[in-house]
């Protein structure tokens, strides 16, 4: 089981800030999974049914994605999990095929909209939670300079960053076509509703069955900034 830990730093940077945590192994992920793309289907017909209708303010006005604009807000940032519910429910967009675990987690984001990275556990080592301290930019003429993504929430390993909420994953260990063993992180800051967490979890888990009903469940957690943590049935 892939080693996560949290820091202080982490802890009281994002209070009401949790992480959910999903890791299987024992998974073929070169294969076409016709399961898969008919449950695409489904959810896209899903989508475009309940939401019909909809303006971005209305989908602002949810809970799990209201919580999401104001994390991104403070970074001048839209969160892109909603723009890719709207592009399905407005604009008709299907879900993209990559590879069957990449494909899981995004269709349980569009579903539960909370956001998720996954990651090969061979190319990761133990990851620990921590608070982005940020770098600064100056302009050409030196005149002028700003922080980037100071306080952003971020995982990391020995080899460096592998996930932030703002600016996403590294290029070290993203999903490939011979991962076997996988962790999907859901990153949820305050105001994201734990059974939103919870539920992402499970619907990735339930996706990744439709062509992996084997694989092994090494953990299914949930961590929070309070230096709680608990199992998620």
């Amino acid at each position: 089981m892939l080693e996560i830990h949290e820091t202080a730093a982490w802890r009281a940077s994002h209070p009401g800030g949790a992480i959910g945590l999903l890791e299987l192994s024992g998974i073929n992920n070169a294969q076409v999974s016709y399961a898969l793309e008919a449950r695409k289907r489904e959810i896209e017909a899903d989508l475009r049914r309940h939401y019909n209708g909809y303006s971005r303010e209305n989908f602002l006005a949810l809970p799990v994605l209201a919580a999401y604009k104001q994390y991104y807000k403070q970074f001048k940032k839209t969160y892109h999990v909603q723009l890719q519910v709207e592009s399905i429910v407005l604009k008709g967009k299907r879900l993209p095929t990559v590879s069957p675990l990449v494909d899981a987690n995004f269709m349980a984001e569009v579903t539960t909209f909370v956001l998720a990275a996954g990651h090969d556990v061979a190319r990761l080592g133990p990851l620990v939670l921590w608070m982005f301290r940020a770098w600064t930019t100056r302009s050409p003429n030196g005149r002028r300079s700003k922080q980037i993504g100071a306080g952003d929430m971020i995982m990391r390993d020995r080899g460096g960053v592998s996930c932030s909420i703002i600016y996403g994953q590294d290029n070290r260990s993203p999903i490939a076509t011979g991962t076997n063993h996988v962790v999907y992180v859901s990153y949820a800051p305050a105001g994201v509703p734990l059974a939103a967490v919870e539920r992402h979890l499970r619907t990735v888990h339930e996706n990744v069955r439709l062509f992996a009903p084997g694989a092994a469940v090494e953990q299914r957690r949930v961590l929070l900034a309070s230096g709680d943590a608990y199992a998620v049935r």
